[in-house]
């Protein structure tokens, strides 16, 4: 019987190599279809991407697609997509006004009388000033503001006359209410013609829980429109001596950083319904604590640096809009009462705290006594009021009493130093 070899046997049963390297591709094409696992960059519709060419920057988005991830809210990340494209579209508007700014621009300088003009303007916004006051007041307040004018602040001419002069700027900040163009606002409006000492902070609306919102928007705007040495903020219910005050913070005019005023610590009272309540009263440690050091808010001064630097934060809010100012809103913290705030702006900077007890002088007798001995202060009110305690009746007696020379202001040393223009 003849017998096949198993060498024989196996070697019918296997396939030819050109065979084989057929069927292996065949059944890789037959995966592929099938499996649709081709090789192409996925849809990146609904995905924010950034490309840049010619140096400006695109995003694409579909906000109709609503990305989700396990652990993740998925309102939060629409959200924060949501910002990425407002903030996208307000570095643009940006963009768009700095050119038309920039052609603008070229226009007037081409043309010599409208260049002229412009020089005048940009010289006139440029100069030096030494101090610029603003009075903390509000709606209510009219009569204050009358008793201010009638004793410490120079009026028509003379007001002029301290800007041109000494370089002292004074004005009544003042937000809006609530009601835009209302009978309040129109009141201001009406006394703003008259006597011309306001300063209006268009984004700010009025309100007592707003005072440190407040606070900030002042100092933004000021060092904005005037460039000044230092930045004082003065409450409508206290008494002034404005050349003391000047000499005062001339002693500081070569410091960078210099935050100026009567240091306090004070309780942070942690139950409801009383008075500056601190509703954040647990950050200050255990209950019973005090605050930080910080100026009392009757009047305190920053230099220009401490300004500029609110002015920096500030601006971020105001640049971007609602959606994006979620995220940026408290780059400044606000407490309850505007002195703790800004005291604690300035807590975690190279800030020098000055306490200088002529800025928180009482009332007569104090002040008086003060006075007749030589040392005459640059600010009076009573503690136990947080200013003058019925100060529409009696700050003509503090002015009478303790006020400085009528001459005094306009014959100051610091005259000398502020007559500069960049």
């Amino acid at each position: 019987m003849f017998v096949k070899s198993r060498g024989e046997h196996a070697s019918k049963h296997v396939l030819p190599k050109n065979l084989a390297l057929l069927l292996c591709f065949a059944s890789f094409c037959a995966g592929m279809f099938f499996s649709n696992r081709t090789w192409m960059v996925p849809d990146a519709k609904g995905i924010p991407w950034t490309s840049r060419t010619g140096g400006k920057q695109f995003v694409d988005y579909d906000p109709n697609i609503v990305l989700k991830n396990e652990g993740n809210n998925s309102g939060d990340i629409s959200g924060s997509q949501h910002s990425i494209l407002t903030m996208d579209k307000a570095i643009s508007d940006l963009e768009i006004k700095l050119m038309a700014s920039r052609a603008e621009r070229e226009t007037i300088q081409k043309d010599p009388m409208m260049s002229e003009g412009v020089k005048n303007i940009e010289s006139t916004l440029k100069r030096k000033y030494f101090m610029v006051i603003g009075i903390n007041t509000a709606f209510s307040s009219h009569k204050r503001r009358d008793s201010v004018r009638a004793t410490w602040m120079p009026q028509a001419e003379k007001r002029k006359k301290l800007e041109e002069e000494t370089g002292i700027i004074i004005r009544f900040v003042i937000g809006h209410s609530s009601t835009s163009g209302g009978i309040l606002d129109k009141a201001i409006e009406a006394e703003e013609k008259v006597h011309g000492d306001f300063l209006r902070l268009q984004q700010h609306v009025e309100g007592y829980l707003e005072l440190s919102a407040k606070t900030k928007t002042y100092f933004a705007t000021a060092v904005s429109l005037w460039d000044a040495e230092f930045y004082v903020k003065v409450d409508d219910d206290i008494h002034v001596n404005l050349a003391t005050l000047g000499v005062t913070l001339a002693r500081h005019s070569k410091k960078p950083r210099v935050y100026i005023g009567c240091m306090k610590s004070g309780p942070v009272l942690a139950r409801k319904g009383v008075k500056y309540h601190e509703p954040e009263y647990w950050k200050f440690g255990e209950v019973g604590n005090k605050y930080f050091r910080h100026a009392t808010g009757q009047l305190y001064a920053i230099s220009k640096d401490l300004a500029t630097y609110i002015f920096i934060n500030q601006k971020l809010v105001q640049l971007l809009n609602e959606a994006l100012v979620l995220v940026v809103r408290n780059v400044l913290h606000k407490y309850a009462n505007e002195d703790v705030s800004l005291g604690a702006w300035f807590i975690g900077l190279d800030v020098e705290h000055v306490d200088d007890r002529r800025l928180c002088c009482g009332t007569p007798p104090d002040c008086e006594w003060k006075a007749q001995a030589g040392n005459i202060c640059a600010a009076s009110f009573d503690w136990r009021c947080s200013g003058i305690c019925r100060s529409v009746e009696r700050i003509m007696e503090v002015h009478e009493r303790c006020g400085e020379d009528k001459n005094a202001l306009w014959s100051a040393n610091f005259v000398q130093t502020i007559r500069t223009s960049s």
